[in-house]
Formats: C-alpha cells, sequence, structure tokens
C-alpha cells in the first residue's frame, strides 16, 4: 500500500512537470506568446530544467528539443520506477526490457500531447460560453487552430455552431484508444 501511495504522487508530481514541458513545447511550436498567465506560470515552472539543456541541446527545425526531451525522459524515469517499485517478477530479460520502457516512454509522451489537446479544447470551448474577453482566449485558441482549421474546412458552422471541437475531441479520443 506504501508503495502505491509513493506511485501515485510521484506519478503526479512527474505528470504535472510533464504536461508543463509539453505545453511549452507546444507554445514555442505553434508560435503562441508566452506573455499571457499560462504562458508566464509555464516557463517561470520549466526554466530550471529547460535554460541548461539548451546549451547543449539545439532546436531541430524550430522545434524546443529542450522541453520535448525532459518530458520524454520524465515518462521513461516515471515508467522505470513503477517497474522497480512493483517487482521484476516475470519481466523479460534487462535488453529487451529498455527496449520496451523506451517505447512506452515515447507512447506516453504522445498520450500527455493528446491530453493536452483534449484539455485544450475543452478550456477554449468554456472559455467561449463563459467568458469570451478573458486573457486566456487567445493563447488557447492559437494552440488548438492548427488542430482545428482542416476539419472547419470539412464541417461547415450547424446555425452558427462550430462542431469543428467536438470533432477534434472524437478522433483525439480515438487516437488514444490506439496509443
Amino acid at each position: 500500500m506504501l508503495t502505491e501511495a509513493g506511485l501515485f504522487l510521484l506519478n503526479a508530481l512527474i505528470g504535472f512537470l510533464t504536461f508543463a514541458l509539453l505545453l511549452r513545447f507546444y507554445f514555442q511550436a505553434f508560435r503562441v506568446s508566452f506573455r499571457n498567465q499560462i504562458g508566464a506560470f509555464v516557463v517561470q515552472l520549466t526554466n530550471w530544467l529547460v535554460m541548461p539543456l539548451r546549451k547543449v541541446l539545439p532546436g531541430f527545425f524550430g522545434l524546443d528539443l529542450a522541453s520535448l526531451l525532459p518530458a520524454y525522459l520524465l515518462q521513461v524515469l516515471l515508467l522505470a520506477a513503477a517497474i522497480s517499485l512493483r517487482g521484476t517478477v516475470g519481466l523479460p530479460p534487462a535488453g529487451a526490457l529498455v527496449g520496451i520502457i523506451l517505447w512506452q516512454g515515447v507512447l506516453a509522451t504522445l498520450r500527455f500531447s493528446i491530453y493536452l489537446l483534449i484539455g485544450a479544447l475543452f478550456l477554449q470551448a468554456i472559455l467561449s460560453w463563459v467568458s469570451p474577453y478573458s486573457p486566456l482566449v487567445q493563447p488557447v485558441s492559437q494552440l488548438t487552430r492548427p488542430f482545428l482549421r482542416p476539419i472547419q474546412r470539412i464541417v461547415p458552422p450547424i446555425a452558427a455552431i462550430d462542431l469543428s471541437p467536438l470533432v477534434a475531441i472524437l478522433l483525439a479520443q480515438l487516437v488514444l484508444m490506439f496509443l
């Protein structure tokens, strides 16, 4: 029971930091301004990890690998910690286990990215109903626009209601089923 409680806390802490690192990565990838409440929070939360890595890990085609790599490595660390705390009975040999953990880290990072997209879509929908002039509307809109624009070309608004966020959430959940 103590092991499960420790894993829960480790999962929560690493999940929160992974979420912040991925948010920073996507803010930079989609050219979202950091001059807002979300951006300032993410930068202050992750600077201690990202700034030293930027000195040794350059960007790649405009992508901030200093934000993406730690998110991935945190997921690998979490998986390795979970396996070591739960025991090694019935596990494959060490070489295969390392490969499995590395691959599961990729899948976990992709899952986090999709959960981030779904959360941003929900937040955008709620803000559009409750507070359409909130300072958070612009960054959330910039974050979701690359995913919604192709859907909006196919699914037109019905009675002035944009169904593209709903379609995007359904597609994201479909992708999650395969991950």
